[in-house]
């Protein structure tokens, strides 16, 4: 009895999800949707970001960090909601928290980037440490070794999504800039990869310059959809038909961690709700 309650006790144990700052909020949606009786604990490092524009090694050490404050939450599994975390820092983390998995968002995007194309011609925007750490191109090749890869650091996106400028003038500059490289010539890609957990909410800009023919590929949903196969694989799933709750861990500022992360959300998060954390080096 005693071992079947503590069972049943692990698996209600909440998941621990982390970002670099709110874009990773994202996926937090996703995970909502798709795991309405889950209880989830987002971390958003928003004191240290961007994680795009650090070193490997020291996105490596934040991502450490993040990971041991949410297992000190007691979680159940980790969900890297970043794409340069996911680049440079899951297989390290996978292997120091075995048997407890972990999640990124590089592979399920990948995925989902090869189910969609119909040429193979697939391009791919994210930050300057995920293009230049060259995961999405592997993780493509490695179903995929035909495809024609094509990438672009696409750095501001992150700062407008974080200001909530996700439509105009600004923000169609941007985008005009940044796609124009990828865009131009006769083997331009027909699939679009939004690998930053950012860019989602500038999608319809993004979908107005790349054009009609250009298929947006958010890893978001994807990587809800891995979760939700790793948790039934390792006998996870919470077994409470309660809704799932939900909590907000910030590194700084949670007056604007609530104000713009309810833009990600979709749905208002309140100041209150947010709880201002200190995350200790290891």
């Amino acid at each position: 009895m005693n071992a079947r309650r503590d069972a049943l006790n692990g698996r209600n144990r909440p998941i621990g999800v982390f970002d670099s700052g709110i874009g990773g909020i994202t996926v937090l949606k996703a995970l909502r949707k798709a795991l309405p009786h889950e209880d989830l604990v987002y971390l958003g490092d928003t004191a240290r970001l961007p994680y795009g524009t650090k070193s490997p090694e020291t996105v490596t050490a934040y991502a450490t960090q993040a990971t041991k404050h949410l297992l000190g939450h007691d979680v159940k599994m980790i969900v890297i909601a970043c794409n340069t975390a996911s680049a440079v820092a899951l297989g390290p983390l996978t292997q120091a928290l075995a048997p407890i998995p972990v999640i990124g968002v590089i592979e399920p995007g990948a995925k989902a980037g090869v189910k969609a194309t119909k040429t193979g011609r697939i391009g791919i925007i994210a930050t300057e440490a995920t293009v230049k750490g060259g995961a999405y191109a592997r993780a493509i090749h490695a179903l995929m070794p035909e495809a024609e890869v094509s990438q672009a650091a696409c750095g501001l996106f992150v700062t407008l999504a974080e200001e909530g400028w996700t439509k105009g003038e600004v923000a169609e500059a941007a985008a005009k800039r940044y796609l124009a490289p990828l865009f131009k010539g006769r083997n331009a890609p027909d699939t679009l990869v939004l690998g930053c957990t950012h860019f989602p909410v500038l999608a319809r800009t993004i979908k107005k310059v790349a054009g009609k023919g250009v298929k947006l590929v958010d890893s978001a949903a994807t990587t809800a959809k891995a979760v939700e196969e790793a948790l039934a694989r390792q006998d996870l799933t919470a077994k409470h038909k309660r809704k799932g709750k939900t909590r907000f861990l910030a590194t700084d500022s949670t007056e604007r961690f609530a104000r713009v992360g309810g833009i990600f959300f979709g749905e208002e998060i309140r100041v209150k709700d947010v709880e201002l954390v200190d995350i200790k080096p290891t």
